[in-house]
Formats: structure tokens, C-alpha cells, sequence
């Protein structure tokens, strides 16, 4: 018996399964690494740009929205704009590699939907 007990024809095929996963994967990590998702705060003032694997890309502040006598307002508008930018690219990470386990369901291992994260 191979893989956790699973007979031989049912082992390789499902090694098989994992390797083409492992595959795709590696594409869409790729892929989302060259993604760049933009998010605003402030009408504008304020834009965070990551890639669709969370990484920080740039921040662009607008001049105008520079006030040294209001440092807190730029700093609430940063985060806004970060964080905007984050959930947007963990919802389009979580999509893509939702095309890769959908849902996937071994016997004895119940489903494994966050595998590749």
C-alpha cells in the first residue's frame, strides 16, 4: 500500500493529482506575483498598490493631502488605503488557488482548501 494506505493504482493516481496541482500552483503564485491590485483612500488622496500576493508595491501620497499640523489624518488615510488594497488582493489570491484545490476532498483527509497558501 502507498500514500496513508491507499492501494497502488489509486496512490500513483492521486500523486499525480498533487503533482499537477503543485503545478498549477507554482503558475498562479507566479502569475498573482505580477498582478498589481490598486486601492484609494481619501478620494484619491492616498493609493496603495500590492500584488495579488499581499506584498506592498508603492504608496503614492498626493502633496496636498500633507499637513504637518494633521500627521494623523495622512496616517489614517495610508492604512485605509493599505489595508483596502490588502483584503482586495487576499480575495483575489483566495480565487485563484480556489481553482487549483476546489474544494478538494481526499478520503481521510477531509477538504484541504487553504493547501497552498
Amino acid at each position: 500500500m502507498g500514500l496513508g494506505g491507499l492501494s497502488g493504482n489509486m496512490g500513483r493516481m492521486l500523486m499525480k493529482q498533487m503533482e499537477e496541482m503543485q503545478r498549477k500552483s507554482e503558475r498562479i503564485q507566479a502569475e498573482l506575483g505580477q498582478q498589481r491590485i490598486e486601492a484609494g483612500a481619501g478620494g484619491g488622496m492616498v493609493t496603495a498598490v500590492v500584488n495579488g500576493l499581499g506584498e506592498v508595491l508603492e504608496v503614492r501620497i498626493k502633496p496636498e493631502v500633507v499637513d504637518p499640523d494633521d500627521v494623523e489624518m495622512l496616517q489614517d488615510l495610508v492604512t485605509a488605503a493599505l489595508n483596502e488594497a490588502l483584503t482586495q488582493s487576499a480575495t483575489v489570491r483566495e480565487e485563484r488557488m480556489a481553482e487549483i484545490t476546489g474544494g478538494l476532498n481526499i478520503p481521510g483527509m477531509g477538504q484541504l482548501p487553504g493547501m497552498f497558501r
